[in-house]
């Protein structure tokens, strides 16, 4: 597709690190152009490489840099945007563009629960898209990701919810530095240091796999109900969020059945061929001391989840350790990959 021929989009939220890294993923991609960025109104008008802090290792696109910064009100031309706004104001300016008819993909937490948005990981839930057609936004809509932590974990639930069935999940996190977007955690409570406790975070995993691994009855999700309890800790890792899992199931499994369910899993981003979709979703590794982070975040353009340890648990039935790059596939990656299967089913 010539650049001509893309789709324009906008980034809301632009100079923050989501937006950022919404610019950084958007950079050259097949499908999609950043014509527009907004943010704050201490940064509109001025240019974008003038009004942001560039934190990412790779360097500013210069067709991003010379952009002008307008406000985060709905007069953008781009009629798709993404959303990477802190969540004490993105309820309402989300609300505002989906009301004019703007396709507003989202990954802050304020619609995620709304019983008509979808909260949308493609390769487990791709039919929840169908939740748009139920929205009153005059022609618009809105359409969320999930929570960074939340995403990794489901991915590697999915193949054994639809195999055999779980009935109590027990999950304990080690999250990165960047989930804290930036300046985040000072290094003085960091170094040296793990905080075992980040606001929100628990409740959102427990609570958001029951709708994205719930059923569409074709009016809404019926959440499913597995149990889940969560405890997450914030440790000195730059990227990539590393959980540890256990699983009760529902119906008899060995090692070597649950290893084949992950290494075959493979969903609808996969049969489109979905440009940021991962070749596989999931690597299973039989080394004792993967997956880790430095090593495997990056893995399938850091869109991939990796998982190692399996083994019995003799309380719960199968544990199992699941990394996932944070941001990549936890923040902007994951919602730029709800907007690819949008454009691909025909919403956009």
């Amino acid at each position: 597709m010539s650049s001509q021929s893309k789709i324009p989009v906008g980034v809301l939220g632009a100079t923050g690190s989501v937006g950022q890294k919404f610019i950084e993923l958007l950079s050259n991609h097949p499908w999609f152009q950043v014509t527009e960025v907004a943010a704050s109104e201490k940064s509109a008008g001025k240019l974008y490489k003038d009004a942001v802090n560039w934190i990412l290792s790779t360097p500013l696109p210069d067709d991003v840099a010379g952009l002008k910064v307008k406000e985060c009100e709905p007069y953008l031309e781009s009629r798709l945007v993404f959303s990477g706004l802190d969540s004490s104001v993105a309820g309402g300016i989300e609300e505002a563009f989906a009301k004019k008819g703007y396709y507003v993909v989202s990954n802050s937490k304020n619609h995620r629960m709304d019983k008509d948005v979808p909260l949308l990981v493609p390769e487990i839930n791709a039919d929840h898209l169908k939740l748009v057609k139920a929205q009153s936004y005059n022609g618009g809509c809105i359409v969320t990701n999930p929570n960074c932590s939340t995403i990794g974990m489901v991915l590697a639930l999915k193949p054994l919810q639809d195999n055999f069935g779980l009935e109590a999940v027990n999950v304990v996190t080690m999250q990165a530095l960047s989930g804290a977007g930036y300046p985040g955690v000072a290094s003085l409570d960091i170094v040296d240091n793990v905080i075992p406790f980040i606001s929100g975070e628990e409740p959102k995993l427990e609570t958001e796999p029951l709708k994205i691994l719930g059923r569409f009855d074709g009016d809404k999700i019926i959440n499913n109900e597995i149990k889940i309890s969560a405890q997450c800790n914030r440790v000195a890792v730059l990227d990539g969020h590393t959980e540890c899992v256990q699983v009760k199931l529902k119906k008899k499994a060995s090692i070597e059945e649950i290893k084949k369910a992950w290494k075959n899993f493979s969903a609808e981003p996969q049969k489109l061929n979905l440009p940021t979709a991962p070749l596989r979703p999931i690597y299973y590794f039989e080394e004792d001391r993967y997956p880790q982070p430095r090593i495997h975040r990056n893995l399938d353009k850091g869109m991939a989840v990796s998982i190692g340890r399996l083994r019995e648990d003799p309380i719960f039935d199968y544990k199992f350790v699941v990394l996932s790059h944070n941001t990549n596939r936890g923040a902007a990656g994951g919602a730029l990959l709800c907007a690819e299967l949008m454009k691909a089913e025909g919403y956009i």
